[in-house]
């Protein structure tokens, strides 16, 4: 009876200790587990050497701390390659050009056959002789010069023309023809005097003297003038040739211009 009236004394006190245990720990498990969750350090309490006797070491103790969870991702995909440099490939392109090269005519130089030119009187001769030739007239005396560049082809000293007689090859009197480097013959004829040192095969430059202007030949009794005649080359006693064959007045008329204009021989 004793025992139980004690148990029944301190029943009421064993209960009411039970359900204060049941409130107040699980409360400190939740406080320690909320801690935890929102990161709150805790600081653990060390224990100093100094507590402990001389010789003893403290425990060794890991202090517990929260694990900080940081996710590793691993990406997976396909690798973008850095894109190759496009080389644009240079075509170089060799061009040959084989062209058949123009010539560039040779410069001749004239001179107007009477000098000075002022001194000079002329007109369309063909219609007067019956084929291309022109008479410059001019007073006796005045200087007979070389039309251009070229070779003394022919000379006649003498005047042995003969009225009664009339030869064509005589008609003349005194004459000098020259081949130019043009490829022209150039002839004047009826000259009062021949120059000294002009005889066939003597190299005469453009403007050089001549003769003078006479009326030798067929002119001696005409007024003095120059016949002047342009023709091909040929052999020196053809005076067919010799007395013209290309109309001259529109290259006296050039040349007593200033114009280099070099005479066009038609095909034979």
């Amino acid at each position: 009876m004793e025992h139980c009236k004690i148990l029944t004394m301190c029943k009421p006190s064993f209960s009411r200790f039970f359900i204060i245990l049941l409130i107040i720990f699980p409360g400190m498990i939740l406080t320690s587990c909320g801690q935890f969750s929102m990161g709150t350090s805790v600081t653990p309490t060390i224990i100093t050497s100094s507590a402990f006797p001389a010789g003893d070491q403290p425990p060794t103790q890991t202090p517990f701390l929260p694990a900080i969870f940081t996710p590793t991702f691993t990406e997976t995909g396909t690798p973008v390659e850095t894109p190759t440099q496009l080389v644009t490939p240079t075509l170089t392109l060799t061009k040959t050009l084989t062209e058949t090269p123009t010539e560039t005519p040779p410069s001749f130089t004239y001179f107007f056959p009477i000098q000075p030119p002022s001194l000079a009187n002329f007109g369309e001769g063909v219609a007067s002789h019956g084929y291309p030739a022109t008479d410059i007239f001019a007073p006796e005396g005045t200087k007979v010069v070389a039309v251009t560049d070229g070779v003394v082809n022919f000379v006649s000293y003498q005047d042995t023309w003969d009225p009664q007689q009339d030869d064509p090859a005589t008609r003349g009197g005194l004459s000098v023809a020259i081949i130019g480097d043009d490829g022209v013959r150039y002839y004047g004829s009826h000259l009062s005097v021949i120059q000294g040192g002009i005889t066939p095969g003597v190299r005469v430059a453009a403007g050089q003297l001549l003769g003078y202007v006479g009326h030798t030949g067929d002119a001696r009794n005409t007024e003095s003038h120059l016949h002047f005649g342009i023709s091909r080359p040929t052999f020196p006693e053809d005076w067919k040739a010799r007395r013209g064959q290309v109309d001259p007045y529109a290259y006296l008329f050039a040349w007593r211009s200033g114009l280099n204009l070099t005479p066009f021989l038609p095909a034979p």
